[in-house]
């Protein structure tokens, strides 16, 4: 009798465990479910809606990171091409998110080549940051450009990038008053479609402004820049990770509608020249310069990997024999840590000069020449936070062009597929599915919020520094750690030209 009856409470406990354990799986089935749901239709994070539960993982992760990383893990300052710490500032700017930290910095301030800035001991009363002033481009063109935002949104092309991408980039750009570069795949309608400023691109193919055999077509030209919206036009000469290369895009991205933007067979590699057909030398690249300008009244520049100055003491012989009004109305100055889809690891990594040396050196011969006011320094390499922009201000930029750092606020994970056409945020792919994830009424107000919050922080530096403009920042005020530990000022490390230097130029 007592064996049946534990047998019988034994039966009653192994039902009453598994039914708990049926009625635990259907509730946890259940939040599996709604958790999908909301997942899905959520339109604020694109790794979520793209990947419903699982994409929760990450985060748990990132959280759980700082402690695993004590002992087992690389710190949040270790990472290449963009650190943790450096994503997790892009993120909170373009969040519009509380910036602070508490119990003090986690940045080596002893490691070589880290920036800091020389506060002024009695910055002015009032508000903690100053706000830039317009700057002209293009004295001589029809319709020069008055732009005051000196962060604007750097080359990257349609096609490239998803078209969920450039809508949010375009609104975004409009909402924070900066321009957008097209890239050199073109100008695609959704460029246009949030109304902000547009830098056209012309590339080594001439996308979008080319004939069958590759060369520029003037009426194409003339009709895009006939948009109000297009300000100026860059002719690409190189890009940071790749000089002496032309752009591929895979023949998996090559839509109908992407193929005829930029004139090209559908579905097919569209590998550009390694350099413009008809720009062989300086004198042709001014020729090219000086007939986009009067052919279309924009202010008209190149964007450019260095080598070394001496072809731009060439340019500024050109100069010297044609007239001012012939120089370049702007030089884009690409160096060689830029960013690109697809690119051999060998240029990526072993060719041109990095910003840190191609922008001084370009600005002092600038100097030298005296051109440095007619012709404007256009900056871009890495520059995704405020000491990023402060420091390239500092050496002598005019304006700081970002690719990365708005992929980051697009909701980029550095995940780096973005040559796969796989892209997990919908960014750099033309997969429609893919392409969901990315929410443009969300992503262009983290758009306008990283670029006005990067703007608002150098102000803050800048005012700080005891000037009343960011681009009154010089080499004076940043220091730079060297190999021993100690800091030394940019202005030593890269002396501005002497007067005699400068009059025996002239």
């Amino acid at each position: 009798m007592q064996s049946t009856g534990f047998s019988h409470w034994l039966v009653v406990l192994v039902e009453t465990f598994a039914l708990l354990a049926l009625m635990l799986l259907a509730v946890a089935v259940l939040v599996l479910l709604a958790t999908w749901m909301v997942d899905r239709n959520q339109t604020a994070n694109a790794v979520l809606r793209n990947f419903p539960v699982i994409g929760h993982f990450r985060y748990w992760f990132l959280h759980l990171g700082e402690f695993f990383r004590q002992y087992l893990y690389s710190s949040d300052r270790e990472e290449l091409p963009f650190n943790r710490a450096q994503r997790v500032w892009v993120y909170r700017a373009a969040k519009n998110a509380e910036n602070t930290n508490a119990f003090g910095s986690t940045r080596d301030l002893r490691k070589e080549g880290v920036p800091f800035f020389v506060n002024a001991p009695f910055p002015s009363l009032g508000d903690h940051h100053v706000d830039p002033k317009p700057v002209r481009i293009g004295p001589y063109a029809r319709e020069p450009y008055d732009h005051a935002a000196f962060f604007n949104i750097s080359a990257m092309s349609f096609g490239a990038l998803s078209a969920p991408a450039v809508r949010a980039l375009s609104i975004g750009a409009a909402k924070a008053g900066i321009w957008m570069d097209t890239g050199e795949g073109g100008l695609a309608p959704y460029h246009l479609e949030g109304g902000c400023d547009i830098v056209f691109e012309i590339g080594t193919a001439k996308y979008g402004v080319r004939t069958p055999d590759g060369k520029l077509d003037d009426d194409k030209l003339t009709a895009i820049c006939a948009h109000k919206q297009v300000k100026m036009v860059s002719i690409k000469l190189g890009q940071g990770a790749k000089p002496g290369m032309g752009g591929l895009l895979p023949g998996a991205k090559v839509t109908e509608e992407i193929a005829a933007i930029r004139g090209i067979p559908v579905g097919e590699d569209s590998q550009s020249p390694n350099r413009h057909l008809d720009i062989a030398n300086v004198p042709q690249l001014m020729d090219a310069i000086t007939h986009i300008r009067e052919l279309t009244g924009k202010p008209t520049g190149f964007k450019a990997v260095f080598g070394g100055m001496d072809w731009i003491e060439q340019l500024c012989d050109e100069v010297d024999q044609r007239g001012i009004e012939s120089a370049p109305d702007f030089i884009i100055v690409d160096g060689s840590e830029g960013g690109t889809g697809a690119a051999p690891q060998t240029l990526m990594e072993g060719v041109g000069l990095p910003l840190h040396e191609a922008l001084p050196e370009l600005v002092n011969t600038l100097i030298r020449r005296g051109l440095r006011q007619r012709i404007k320094v256009i900056c871009s390499g890495k520059c995704i936070t405020a000491y990023d922009v402060a420091r390239v201000m500092s050496v002598g930029a005019d304006f700081v062009n970002s690719a990365r750092g708005f992929m980051l606020a697009l909701g980029c994970i550095q995940s780096l597929q973005c040559n796969r056409n796989t892209c997990p945020t919908g960014i750099t792919t033309q997969n429609p599915k893919l392409q969901r994830g990315l929410v443009v009424t969300d992503k262009c107000e983290k758009v306008a919020h990283y670029a006005r919050n990067v703007m608002h922080e150098v102000g803050i530096i800048a005012h700080s520094c005891g000037v009343d403009d960011p681009r009154q920042l010089d080499r004076s005020h940043c220091r730079v750690v060297g190999d021993d530990g100690l800091s030394i000022p940019l202005e030593k490390l890269y002396p501005y030209p002497g007067e005699r230097e400068v009059r025996n130029e002239k």
